[in-house]
């Protein structure tokens, strides 16, 4: 393996010697191989038309990344299934990468809330109830309402205006029904706003509260991921929700402002 070159492509689980193979037989709720999975696409991967094939490099930090955001979109779509088990060999032997990439981007996602260590077996996707997502969106309105109400008595109609097309992209991913760019246009929508209020701190603790929140995780005991996973009507009426509140920031109407912030969050389950 090369160093800070990089490497003509990522390593499978069975080509690193340092890497332990899941054991058989490890029991129903561990994750096995499955179908392979692929990774997000890295710029410059792919040719110009009529140009012959060529080595994919892939550094180090850019294989952890993508192996990172491609599990984020599995959990927010529901194909990492809350309760389970799943081994950083056997992930990474789906994904076509050895297990330390996958191992780093679990443990970010342990930090994020989304999964918890299972020591000698790997990762367990956590399960949320009902009740945390309610609490959830109470302390994000807690925090996001009055720093919105905030703003939208201070900040000038032309800099509310920039951010249309971060409120246009929501409603883009919503009509599609793409949850995992529907949660990340989402957040960088409520991240943009907040960016108004020049508090690096505020930011921080808001985007983990809004993370925390899209991971559709089963309320119900038994239930499919499926089941906690929002439909395409809710995106598209959250999404809707984005343009008019940003419509109304123009207007500084605060009326509507007011109105629309608090039923924002009071739906809130993306």
């Amino acid at each position: 393996m090369r160093g800070a070159e990089g490497v003509a492509a990522p390593r499978r689980a069975q080509d690193d010697p340092a890497e332990p193979r899941p054991a058989a037989g490890a029991g129903p709720t561990v994750a096995g191989a499955g179908d392979a999975w692929s990774l997000p696409a890295a710029p410059g991967d792919v040719p110009a038309p009529g140009a012959p094939p060529r080595p994919r490099v892939v550094r180090r930090h850019s294989v952890r990344e993508q192996v990172l955001q491609a599990l984020r979109t599995a959990l927010v779509d529901g194909e990492l299934e809350p309760g389970t088990v799943y081994s950083a060999p056997a992930l990474g032997e789906r994904y076509g990468v050895s297990a330390t990439p996958v191992r780093e981007a679990m443990q970010q996602l342990a930090v994020e809330g989304a999964v918890e260590v299972v020591p000698n077996r790997g990762f367990r996707v956590c399960v949320r109830t009902g009740r945390e997502l309610a609490e959830l969106a109470e302390v994000r309105a807690l925090i996001e309402v009055p720093v919105m109400l905030r703003l939208a008595r201070t900040v000038p109609a032309d800099r509310w205006t920039a951010l249309r097309p971060l409120a246009e992209a929501t409603v883009v991913a919503a009509a599609r029904g793409d949850r995992a760019s529907y949660a990340d246009s989402d957040r960088a929508f409520h991240h943009a706003v907040l960016a108004l209020a020049g508090n690096d701190q505020l930011l921080a603790v808001a985007d983990d509260l809004h993370r925390r929140s899209q991971w559709p995780l089963s309320a119900v005991a038994g239930a499919r991921p499926a089941s906690a996973v929002p439909d395409r009507a809710v995106l598209v009426a959250d999404a809707a929700e984005h343009m008019a509140l940003l419509e109304a920031l123009i207007a500084r109407d605060l009326t509507v402002v007011q109105s629309l912030v608090r039923e924002h969050f009071a739906g809130a389950d993306v």
